[in-house]
């Protein structure tokens, strides 16, 4: 059996909490199970790490607060109870963590937001600005004007995407189930739980596939959201949130639930995702000491390094940075679109306000979305 080392010396981790857990039989939110949650991860901020929570519940606890005992079933209902649940899922957490003076903030996004490139460095710059405050985002899926989370349940993959967009350690879905077992448990009493399995093992499909009964009570979303989560190096573990104190069961590397591993190494599988994501779209020619900072520092691209653009590209578009020979030695996602890199190239970071009016970033290509090739 693999140890959980790994898991134990993990610093920043998206927890995803199901709406099983949050909700009482359909009389809205549990707030002594909010509670508890929230116990739990300030203890584990207290240790060090950082903490990205993505809930459900939204729309259980709309239900509740508009009087509506069923259902609904058109989505235009559902949207408006997940627009008034939202207030009231988000008091919840606000009220729990400011007992022990945590602020939260709450982000609603859709999969354009991370999958826009745009958008992906928006969302990625809040959320690490959030976590560098010291606050503890609650994310959810922006189900107002959405409707895949409210059709297909998929909060499990908003977390793997949000794990992807701030290089998350770790993943941890808090599930009513203590993880994937090998058979359905609710069939077979004796059915054996996966203890840790690599992540893109072919065996797992059949446990958690369309086809069988598992995948009707949420496996097959958590499954492939681990997958989407290991693409930047993330590993998974999902576990019941109804054990006592699981995260910090979970997090200190005990045996609880089901680890479901990556087998690489966090940054190199960082940079796969990164390098596969996009085409490239321009690129900047770089003069000889910028060059050298990204092949031997592994420091991030500035303005002042930059001697030419080429292309029209547009901010959180991948482009190519070239030395002085037209030789590729990197590329990575920019910050600023051409004609405003043309403006600011040679420039000290300190000076792009001055000159554009507005700062996004000091650096043009930041060093986590850097590759080098």
């Amino acid at each position: 059996m693999a140890e959980r080392d790994e898991i134990a010396r993990s610093r920043r981790w998206v927890v995803k909490v199901g709406s099983a857990l949050l909700t009482d039989d359909g009389r809205g939110l549990d707030e002594d199970m909010i509670a508890r949650l929230v116990a739990q991860l300030v203890l584990l901020r207290e240790q060090g790490c950082e903490v990205v929570l993505v809930s459900s519940g939204a729309v259980a606890a709309g239900l509740v607060r508009l009087g509506w005992n069923d259902r609904p079933h058109l989505v235009h209902d559902l949207q408006a109870a997940a627009a008034v649940g939202q207030s009231v899922l988000v008091q919840s957490y606000e009220s729990a963590f400011k007992r022990y003076d945590i602020a939260t903030a709450q982000v609603l996004l859709g999969h354009d937001d991370i999958s826009a490139r745009d958008r992906y460095l928006n969302a990625r710059g809040t959320l690490h600005t959030l976590l560098r405050l010291g606050v503890v985002p609650v994310v959810n899926e922006n189900d107002t004007v959405v409707t895949d989370e409210i059709r297909f349940g998929d909060n499990d993959t908003l977390a793997a995407l949000v794990a992807n967009l701030i290089d998350a350690d770790a993943l941890l879905l808090l599930t009513d189930q203590q993880g994937l077992y090998r058979e359905d448990p609710r069939y077979n009493p004796d059915a054996e739980l996966v203890r840790n399995c690599d992540v893109n093992d072919a065996s797992l499909d059949g446990m958690a596939g369309e086809g069988g009964s598992l995948g009707r009570g949420g496996m097959v979303t958590k499954l492939r959201a681990a997958r989407l989560a290991a693409r930047s190096g993330t590993e998974t573990v999902i576990a019941s949130g109804r054990r006592d104190k699981v995260i910090a069961s979970v997090t200190g590397g005990e045996d609880v639930g089901t680890w479901l591993r990556t087998g690489k190494q966090p940054q190199n599988a960082r940079k796969q995702w990164l390098a596969s994501m996009v085409q490239i779209q321009g690129s900047v020619e770089l003069d000889a000491g910028a060059v050298r900072v990204l092949r031997e520092s592994g420091r991030s691209l500035l303005p002042v390094g930059v001697r030419g653009v080429h292309g029209g590209f547009n901010r959180g578009d991948m482009v190519s940075c070239r030395d002085p020979d037209g030789r590729e030695v990197a590329r990575g996602l920019v910050n600023y679109s051409a004609e405003d890199t043309r403006r600011i190239m040679g420039s000290a970071s300190s000076e792009i306000e001055s000159i554009l009016g507005y700062e996004f970033d000091e650096e043009l290509i930041h060093r986590d979305n850097l590759v080098l090739v």
